[in-house]
């Protein structure tokens, strides 16, 4: 490209400065074109398989043309999948039509995700490097090159705004804005709790770094990163973890028994110090206590193991359990998890022989971008209501006393009765928790992020051409404009969580198409489900399949509680929409055989 032409880019883009600054910080190569600078005057794009040709990768080629004329906007397909109930209805009790739209959601997500990575924060062209230091977070798009006029390339203002400032004019609560998806605090504590094993930034090297050995569904929250933790919470007797028995209920053994590390301040006396796979989970009780019924899972697996292989050493009983509880996972955060958050009425299912005549990697790496945008901290109430109790953030912090006190069914009951905050729309960070998010900026600052609208195209959705309609209403958007000065400035945190939310949604749109490719490419790229493994044999036969292939939230708890069971949900049911019947449940801690619980709750299922 001519000296001219650059320059005459440079200032159709409003950058009146960048004579001399790298050219592909005005990123013109569209449609996922590569930019690479010739010099300071010059770039080309490469358009390879991208179905776009031409200078700038902006012409389309005729398939490409077809595809994109007939292909209906995101939010249309949301709007479909959330309305039209009775049709859903219909096409989740076909199986072939069931099987063929799951097909579809998961290959068209998944195949938005490069796969193997290409960039880190280090690196903004391919290297070895980027693909090979797993110590490293991949990176989606590159980095912003360090010798632009502006921190987004060449839009908006040459400095980026205080980042407290923007806090709290933009992100901090005013007043708690329930989710209107009615999302509980179930979900919440899952969200964390299940995010934690493969989301570990290192923070001695960087916000670039991660600590997490695997880059996905590993259960190493559970089992630990390193295999001198593994060892040390394992009993080594028929596969099973070390465990305490406190008024005949099973929960984590203390540091002082297993010595692990674990992050308590010095007022937590030893007695209540649990030790978990993950040495924070005693920051709050809702992570506790998903570790406590994940480590009653593992024992209750490795009994039924034992039944049916009493010959099985104890490693294979361990590693066997493992595996049985990594797919139980996977299915519970695609039926239950993103089943609630994507708010359809087709059905979602987990079967890993939807891909197995696909093109698909088993492979995954955690992409930093994700890692910012799972920071979702406007769920968490001002409070929080445990049976007849208030308490306060303060008084919620390290309290593992509140999980032995109640008990795995109080908490589960309560935390299914509190409604969780809406994520989008702004202006809904606890203040106790407003510093993280002010973390999460600065981390995306130092690791020179793309702006929210780069990021919209890279995830084929439309940029956004004002602050208003970023937001959907006037306030913040005068505030995003006095701030960032040009919509295309404005950060990928921030305008997530500024963003305008779906209609009667927890999210905007950006956060779910961007979220869900990686979600789901994590899960469905997971070892298990490839089909080398993906067969009873890998799980201890016909059992241990049917573990995973029945695995549920509300059975993932019933199994693994004493008397009533309460009802698990990540959804707030109306009093009107439940009929609580009795359950049968068994404590199924250590030794009892699996529980086949009846439904406990006849939930209308409208909203969802």
């Amino acid at each position: 490209m001519h000296r001219t032409a650059s320059l005459l880019l440079c200032l159709y883009l409003g950058c009146l400065a960048c004579e001399g600054a790298n050219p592909c910080c005005s990123q013109p190569c569209q449609n996922r074109g590569v930019c690479t600078e010739l010099g300071t005057d010059a770039y080309e794009c490469d358009c390879t398989r991208t179905g776009y040709y031409g200078q700038n990768c902006t012409t389309p080629e005729l398939l490409t043309w077809i595809k994109v004329s007939l292909k209906p906007l995101p939010n249309t397909v949301h709007y479909i999948l959330t309305h039209f109930k009775g049709l859903w209805n219909i096409i989740n009790n076909i199986s072939f039509m069931r099987d063929a739209i799951m097909r579809y959601v998961l290959t068209s997500r998944s195949h938005l995700i490069d796969s193997p990575p290409t960039f880190n924060s280090d690196y903004g062209y391919k290297s070895w490097e980027a693909y090979s230091n797993l110590s490293y977070f991949t990176r989606t798009l590159p980095p912003v090159p360090q010798d632009c006029p502006t921190p987004m390339g060449v839009a908006g203002k040459k400095e980026l705004p205080d980042v407290k400032i923007v806090a709290e004019k933009l992100l901090l609560r005013r007043k708690f804005i329930p989710d209107p998806q009615r999302t509980s605090l179930m979900f919440a504590f899952f969200a964390q709790h299940f995010s934690h094993q493969f989301f570990k930034t290192d923070m001695k090297k960087g916000p670039a770094f991660t600590r997490a050995k695997g880059h996905g569904v590993d259960l190493s929250h559970i089992y630990g990163e390193e295999l001198e933790r593994q060892h040390k919470l394992r009993l080594f007797k028929d596969g099973k973890l070390k465990f305490q028995i406190l008024d005949g209920e099973v929960y984590p053994p203390t540091v002082s028994d297993v010595q692990v590390d674990m992050h308590y301040p010095p007022h937590v006396p030893e007695s209540h110090r649990f030790a978990v796979g993950h040495e924070a989970f005693g920051l709050v009780p809702g992570l506790m206590m998903y570790a406590t019924i994940w480590l009653r899972e593992h024992n209750r697996v490795c009994d039924i193991l034992k039944q049916e292989h009493p010959d099985w050493d104890d490693e294979r009983l361990f590693q066997t359990s493992r595996l049985i509880l990594i797919g139980e996972t996977i299915k519970i955060v695609i039926e239950d998890y993103v089943q609630h958050l994507s708010g359809y009425h087709f059905k979602l299912k987990f079967d890993p022989e939807l891909l197995f005549k696909e093109r698909f990697q088993y492979q995954n790496r955690i992409s930093s971008e994700f890692n910012t945008l799972y920071h979702w901290h406007p769920l968490m109430p001002d409070d929080f209501h445990i049976q007849d109790e208030v308490f306060s953030f303060k008084q919620f912090i390290f309290n593992t006393s509140i999980l032995t006190n109640y008990g795995v069914n109080n908490l589960v009951e309560s935390f299914t009765k509190q409604i969780a905050g809406r994520v989008a729309g702004g202006r809904n960070v606890a203040p106790a928790v407003l510093m993280v998010a002010m973390k999460s900026i600065e981390n995306s600052r130092q690791m020179r992020y793309q702006s929210l609208n780069a990021y919209r195209k890279r995830f084929n959705l439309k940029p956004y051409v004002s602050f208003e309609d970023m937001t959907g209403e006037k306030e913040m958007a005068a505030e995003l404009e006095e701030l960032y000065g040009d919509v295309d400035a404005v950060e990928l945190y921030t305008g997530l969580l500024v963003e305008k939310p779906r209609q009667n949604a927890i999210f905007g749109e950006t956060m779910v198409e961007m979220g869900a490719p990686y979600s789901l490419k994590g899960l469905m790229g997971n070892p298990i489900c490839s089909p080398e493994y993906w067969k009873p044999s890998t799980f201890g036969g016909k059992v241990g399949f049917d573990i995973i292939n029945t695995a549920s939230l509300q059975k993932l708890v019933c199994n693994n509680v004493k008397g009533p069971c309460p009802i698990a949900s990540f959804y707030v049911p109306n009093v009107k929409d439940s009929v609580p019947t009795t359950i049968n449940a068994s404590t199924a801690h250590s030794s009892q055989k699996e529980v086949n619980p009846t439904v406990i709750l006849k939930e209308r299922t409208s909203e969802l």
